[in-house]
């Protein structure tokens, strides 16, 4: 026989056996389609050798009007603004106690631990307070007390623990002075969702209908959003705080409540979203509470004055205002498009446009029963919404519909709901790529992703751990937080792994489903493969990839092995750049075909490899 190109459609069809996959692709990591091939994806590297505290949930890049290009970044455990690479921590101050007289307790002789007396203190472990004014105590020195402290355990509602860099001479002595004050950063919140709290948990219907309700954001997987007003930040902690940061105050000062800030009446205290409306410069709370009310609505819309971020009161004069959604027990999430702005409650997705006065926004419904399966798990790209449902994909470009999926069985049937919160949704524009990263079913952090690449109409996936991304922009690069070392990467920038102390390969690969002669009823025998590989843009001198040939008697055999010694094993042909052919011997009924590098400074892209192949021996 002639030889035989082995073309397969672009994409991975895993929802289907290996066998049912002939002619097409069926596994993959680390990889891409571009011009219906695949290819290596790019490496990254460490945007800044900063760190956080608590995991990162989420990024949000703007711009100041003295063009310095700033990165807002919520973890777990606080709020940071990054400029030049240093993480400047802007958490909101939740409140400033003066602690009365002694109020410094030492732990046991040698020990750095004291004890902090202030009633009704309201802090959580792990929350952050700033001691000042104290005076020695026990040897453990004033510069010592005085400094930001991380509380290691909550004694009762009036004392907490912390430990200092100090050492007691006796230990179990009070002091301090008539003069100590503690000023507590808001309280932290969780790496993970508890079972029995957040998105999703609990039965349908709990409380009564149009209930309000009211969720402490410690008991939650700590989440933020945020948006620009000019070049100032508003932001907020998912069903929390709603926090005003000015630029002109400069990266060492803390942000503030939007309720203190100068002329605010009426702002929210508490909000599960907040954003800015691209076309119509309102700022708009949603699930908030409403006006005179410190209680949180979780269905209520409020929106300020056109251009005021602090005037939420609404008069004749003014364009601020309110409505209800009549759909669900909560807003999940809320994301501006171009023309609209798209709300989701967990039984319907409304359209909330800008009308004029009198009304300001309208609302109407444009599907039910539609379904987000987490707050994140929504991105846009080029005049579309994407995003993960319960068990299905779906696109809005003007309507909803299902975003049919060759790997959704694959997605959905190993996937962790109990971390749902921690699904999010992002883009690589330079590539079409719309992408999610979730938990696989064992894992309780982000270890996967799957890709719909809209260029190409098709599917793949990977293992990768980003707790929050945020595509280029206006800055040179995709960037992703990675969840072992709350770091910050540069992606697409190189050609390595650059997590740890020196670069590492990226192990890549694809692989087909098998193929065979005719109907598979007859033995086939390799004996050559022309490979078809570009090495464009690899550093190393000698770049090379591995071809794999996996042959097997039947589709319930393992690869390489047969009872009857009719099937060769496994082959394997490294490829580099001039490799014009390779000589194998492969005998059995199918065959897969597997293109592997992990290597470093290596790039690569498949072409069309061929096959020496003819029938062979016995059916």
């Amino acid at each position: 026989m002639p030889l035989q190109k082995l073309v397969f459609p672009p994409g991975v069809f895993r929802d289907q056996t290996r066998f049912a996959a002939d002619g097409r692709w069926f596994d993959c990591d680390k990889i891409r389609f571009r011009s219906g091939v695949p290819q290596k994806i790019g490496g990254w590297q460490r945007y800044s050798e900063d760190t956080t505290d608590g995991q990162i949930r989420f990024l949000f890049n703007f711009i100041s009007l003295d063009a310095n290009n700033y990165l807002a970044i919520g973890s777990s455990q606080r709020f940071y603004i990054e400029e030049g690479g240093d993480f400047n921590n802007i958490t909101p101050l939740r409140k400033t106690s003066s602690l009365g007289s002694n109020p410094i307790t030492t732990g046991s002789a040698g020990s750095g631990e004291i004890t902090v007396t202030d009633s009704s203190h309201g802090a959580v472990v792990n929350d952050f307070v700033t001691l000042a004014s104290a005076t020695t105590t026990d040897g453990v020195t004033a510069a010592q007390i005085n400094t930001t402290h991380q509380i290691t355990e909550v004694v009762n509602t009036n004392s907490y623990k912390v430990v200092t860099a100090g050492s007691a001479s006796s230990g179990s002595t009070a002091g301090g002075g008539g003069s100590v004050t503690a000023a507590y950063e808001i309280n932290v919140g969780l790496n993970s969702t508890v079972i029995g709290t957040g998105f999703g948990a609990g039965t349908y219907g709990r409380g009564t209908w149009g209930s309000a309700a009211s969720t402490g954001p410690a008991n939650e997987l700590r989440l933020w959003y945020g948006d620009n007003f000019g070049e100032d930040l508003i932001f907020n902690v998912r069903d929390g705080g709603v926090y005003y940061w000015d630029a002109s105050s400069g990266t060492s000062t803390r942000a503030d409540a939007l309720s203190d800030e100068s002329g605010a009446s009426d702002a929210p205290t508490v909000a599960t979203q907040v954003m800015v409306s691209n076309n119509d410069r309102h700022v708009i709370a949603f699930g908030c509470n409403d006006r005179g009310s410190s209680t949180q609505d979780k269905l209520l819309i409020r929106w300020s004055d056109q251009e005021n971020a602090v005037d939420w009161t609404p008069t004749t004069s003014n364009t601020a205002g309110d409505l209800r959604l009549n759909s669900g027990s909560q807003i999940v999430r809320a994301y501006d498009t171009r023309q609209e702005v798209l709300v989701w409650t967990e039984e319907a997705l409304f359209s909330l446009r800008f009308v004029g006065p009198p009304f300001t926004f309208g609302h109407n419904v444009l599907s039910r029963n539609v379904s987000l399966i987490g707050p994140n798990a929504v991105a846009s790209f080029d005049g579309g919404v994407y995003w993960m449902g319960l068990r299905d994909f779906f696109v809005y470009t003007g309507r909803v519909q299902g975003l049919p999926s060759t790997v959704r069985d694959y997605v959905f049937g190993d996937i962790n709901l109990q971390q749902a919160y921690k699904i999010h949704a992002g883009t690589i524009k330079d590539y079409g790529e719309v992408i999610w990263f979730y938990c696989s079913a064992d894992a309780s952090e982000i270890d996967r992703y799957v890709i719909y690449n809209t260029f190409e109409q098709c599917w793949y996936f990977g293992t990768l751990s980003r707790t929050a991304w945020l595509d280029s922009s206006s800055r040179n690069h995709p960037i992703g937080s990675n969840s072992s070392d709350f770091k910050i990467y540069n992606h697409e920038k190189g050609l390595n792994d650059g997590e740890g102390t020196s670069p590492t390969g990226i192990s890549a690969y694809v692989e087909s489903g098998d193929f065979e002669i005719g109907e598979g009823d007859r033995f086939q025998f390799i004996s050559r493969i022309i490979p078809d590989i570009s090495f464009y843009g690899s550093t190393d001198p000698a770049p090379a990839a591995s071809l794999l040939l996996k042959p097997r008697n039947f589709s319930g055999s393992a690869y390489g092995t047969s009872d009857t010694s009719t099937v060769t094993g496994t082959k394997m042909v490294d490829v580099q750049e001039f490799t014009d052919q390779a000589f194998v011997r492969v005998r059995s009924r199918q065959v897969s075909l597997r293109v592997e590098s992990s290597g470093t400074n290596i790039a690569w892209k498949l072409g069309v490899p061929r096959i020496d192949i003819r029938p062979d021996g016995r059916k």
